[in-house]
């Protein structure tokens, strides 16, 4: 990676994984200005999965989309954009175990979502299922 203010080659001087957000925090070092940054690195699941719908239509991996699903299910909460996020990692970071060889369906996002928010909020479960049929 170069760096933000000069363009240089940079190190690592410090790296953590970030299983909840299912992300790498890394703190690097410009090896020309001696600039210090932080990145956080996550996988382009648009470039990794292929979802399948029941038409048997497929399309990338949108984790926006499935945010805000969540999130319009967890409006009625004060801090709906916070648990939404934090949803959203949980679900990616399930279905990363049950994905088989880059193709997903919608069933089985909606599903993992339901199960995930079932376990959070009952009332935005049972809401999500109203809008999401599996």
């Amino acid at each position: 990676m170069v760096c933000i203010h000069c363009q240089q080659n940079t190190q690592v001087i410090n790296s953590r994984l970030q299983k909840r957000a299912n992300a790498v925090w890394r703190r690097r070092r410009c090896l020309g200005c001696q600039a210090i940054f932080t990145t956080h690195e996550i996988a382009d699941l648009t470039a990794l999965w292929r979802v399948t719908s029941q038409k048997q239509a497929m399309s990338p991996f949108s984790r926006d989309r499935l945010l805000i699903s969540l999130y319009k299910s967890l409006q009625h909460r004060p801090s709906a954009l916070d648990d939404a996020s934090g949803l959203t990692a949980t679900v990616i970071s399930q279905l990363l175990t049950l994905a088989k060889d880059g193709l997903i369906t919608t069933m089985l996002i909606a599903q993992t979502a339901q199960t995930t928010l079932a376990r959070f909020d009952l009332a935005a479960a049972t809401h999500y299922q109203a809008f999401h049929k599996y």
